[in-house]
């Protein structure tokens, strides 16, 4: 009777043994698999999108793999149009295998939140002692409710591009690293010559909302999802005031005639362009290419984006593209180690050895970038690549995709003259206040 009773402890032991060796897959733990150095082999199922045109994706893969030996990286390529929406769906269905999930945008980004398609990062991100500062301030515009369900890995923020050729001809000196918004107004109608023939634009706006609308959150004091826009008055006045005084071109003949910002810089007739990084590769590739004419804008720099009085020089706009670990995968310690990998200074040197800008921009990273072949060899252009703060274009919200789409509108009405600055703005306050309500 004794041995029997033996024989059931010993199984029971064994039993329980088992069981606190698999743990609870939903909590970080210090598994060897996690970090690709366990015999068990391991798939991770990426979701991404045009993967045949965009490098970095094979890249990461390619260098994750490399020192990770027990993991696989399976990609699979959703697309780029209406990835979000194509993602959100697949997350939802019972048969989603997915590990690993990009999240292209911050709407996006809401909806997998609050479809509980994603997990909270916190406990992984404090055991491993993850330094969210490292991100600009990036992370704390996408926490919901004091939970992180991303962790960043691009970064593009915006610069001001101007053409050294335009201030030289007309003996202006260029741009600085530290310019205040009416500084730069003041510059750009130095720069600004109107004459029929010799026309030169001080400065140029795109269509976007985000040109103009934007710069006034600068200030660290406001974003998109106040409720009340006043405090977009006097970028707006600044703007129609350039284009009133032919110092930008008409949003009503850009619209009209469907001019790319690329197509007005690369024309050579532009001082100014307010853009994002991910112009610089377009840049720099199409002049070698031919496809821009070098004479007219080859000689090029960059500096870092005007700011509010008061405020730090460096502080600009950004978005950001993140990783996610879905609630589905059966492997959430190895997707984490994943996501921790590529949003690290590991990953960010792969972004950077193809010019793309990772979240985290270490000096080397900087370095990577500012050597690359036709990167502007000033001083300034290079001091232009360190941000200070990073304002999101679009912060986390609820009613983040329907806010987008009454700024929008009534953005296309105040800049076409449809309607007035305040007229446009009382109705933006009106119908966003409602939501946020």
């Amino acid at each position: 009777m004794k041995k029997k009773i033996l024989s059931l402890l010993l199984v029971a032991t064994m039993a329980v043994t088992a069981l606190a060796g698999c743990g609870n897959t939903s909590e970080p733990t210090n598994s060897s698999a996690s970090n690709g150095g366990g015999a068990e082999p391991i798939t991770l199922k990426w979701a991404i999108w045009d993967e045949s045109t965009t490098q970095y994706w094979g890249d990461i893969k390619a260098a994750y793999e490399a020192s990770h030996q027990n993991v696989k990286i399976e990609m699979v390529d959703l697309g780029s149009t209406d990835y979000m929406t194509v993602l959100a769906t697949e997350l939802s269905g019972t048969g989603s295998d997915f590990d690993v999930v990009t999240v292209k945008d911050v709407p996006g980004y809401a909806t997998l939140v609050q479809k509980n398609s994603i997990l909270p990062l916190n406990d992984y991100i404090s055991k491993d002692g993850v330094d969210l500062s490292q991100y600009a301030g990036a992370t704390d515009q996408v926490t919901v409710d004091g939970k992180l369900y991303e962790l960043p890995f691009r970064n593009d923020f915006w610069v001001v591009f101007y053409n050294k050729d335009v201030f030289d001809a007309a003996g202006v000196a260029y741009p600085t690293n530290d310019m205040t918004w009416s500084q730069y107004d003041a510059l750009a109608r130095k720069l600004t010559n109107t004459t029929f023939g010799e026309q030169v634009y001080g400065c140029h706006y795109h269509t976007w909302r985000s040109t103009v609308q934007l710069c006034s959150v600068l200030d660290g004091k406001h974003t998109i999802l106040d409720g009340n826009y006043d405090f977009m008055k006097s970028t707006y006045e600044m703007v129609l005031n350039q284009e009133r005084d032919g110092v930008c071109r008409s949003y009503s003949d850009l619209k009209t005639e469907g001019l790319h910002y690329s197509a007005a810089f690369s024309a050579g007739d532009t001082a100014m362009l307010n853009m994002g990084s991910w112009f610089i590769a377009t840049l720099i590739s199409n002049i070698k290419s031919g496809e821009y004419d070098a004479s007219l804008c080859g000689n090029w720099g960059i500096v870092k984006y005007p700011h509010a009085d008061g405020v730090e020089p460096g502080s600009t706009l950004g978005t950001i593209t993140g990783l996610a670990v879905t609630a589905a995968s059966d492997t959430p310690d190895a997707s984490w180690d994943f996501v921790k990998w590529v949003s690290g200074p590991e990953g960010a040197k792969v972004m950077a050895s193809s010019g793309n800008f990772p979240a985290i921009m270490t000096a080397e990273v900087k370095n990577t970038i500012a050597s690359m072949d036709g990167f502007p060899k000033d001083a300034n252009s290079k001091e232009a690549l360190n941000v200070s703060n990073l304002y999101l274009e679009v912060p986390y919200g609820k009613n983040v995709s329907e806010i987008n789409s009454i700024l929008d509108t009534y953005h296309g009405a105040i800049m076409s003259g449809e309607m007035s600055i305040d007229d446009g703005i009382k109705a933006i306050n009106s119908e966003v206040g409602k939501l946020v309500k």
